[in-house]
C-alpha cells in the first residue's frame, strides 16, 4: 500500500488499458465513427478507480505513479446529452479557474464549446435532419402512388 507523499511530490497518473466499461457505453455508430474519423470526440462521464501504484516502497528510486481504471462510464448519446456534459465541464472549469488550478494539465484553457462543435461535426444538423425527413416522406408518397 502506498505511503503518504511529501506535500510537494505529485504522482504521475496513467489510465490502464482496460476500457471495457467505456466500450459498453459507446453506441455502435460512435465506435465506428471514432475509428473512421481520427480526432473525433465524444463526451463521457467516467468513474476512475486507482488500481496499481509504483514508487511507493521505502527507499525505492522510482517516481511515484498511480494507474487508474475506468470502472463506470456513460457516453453522451445525442446532442442534448453532449450539451449537458459540456455544461457540467464548463462549471467545473470555472471552479478550477477561480481556484487557480486550471492550468495543472498544461498551458492554456480548453475551449469546451469548440470541443462540442468538433464532436458534432460528423453529425447532421437539425436543418439537415429536417431536409432528410422531408425527402424521405416525399419518396414514400411517390412509391405509394406509383
Amino acid at each position: 500500500m502506498p505511503h503518504n507523499l511529501d506535500p510537494d511530490q505529485l504522482p504521475e497518473v496513467k489510465v490502464d488499458s482496460n476500457a471495457g466499461w467505456l466500450q459498453q457505453a459507446l453506441t455502435a455508430a460512435q465506435r465506428r465513427g471514432l475509428w473512421e474519423h481520427p480526432g473525433m470526440s465524444v463526451f463521457a462521464v467516467v468513474e476512475l478507480t486507482s488500481k496499481s501504484f509504483t514508487g511507493h516502497a521505502d527507499g525505492e528510486e522510482k517516481e511515484p505513479q498511480v494507474k487508474l481504471r475506468i470502472t463506470v462510464a456513460e457516453v453522451a448519446q445525442d446532442h442534448d446529452q453532449a450539451a449537458q456534459v459540456a455544461e457540467v465541464m464548463r462549471a467545473m472549469m470555472r471552479r478550477r479557474k477561480m481556484n487557480g488550478t486550471l492550468d495543472e494539465l498544461g498551458p492554456g484553457t480548453r475551449d469546451v464549446e469548440a470541443a462540442v462543435a468538433e464532436a458534432l461535426t460528423h453529425h447532421p444538423t437539425e436543418v439537415e435532419f429536417e431536409a432528410h425527413t422531408a425527402r424521405t416522406r416525399r419518396g414514400s408518397r411517390i412509391e405509394q402512388h406509383g
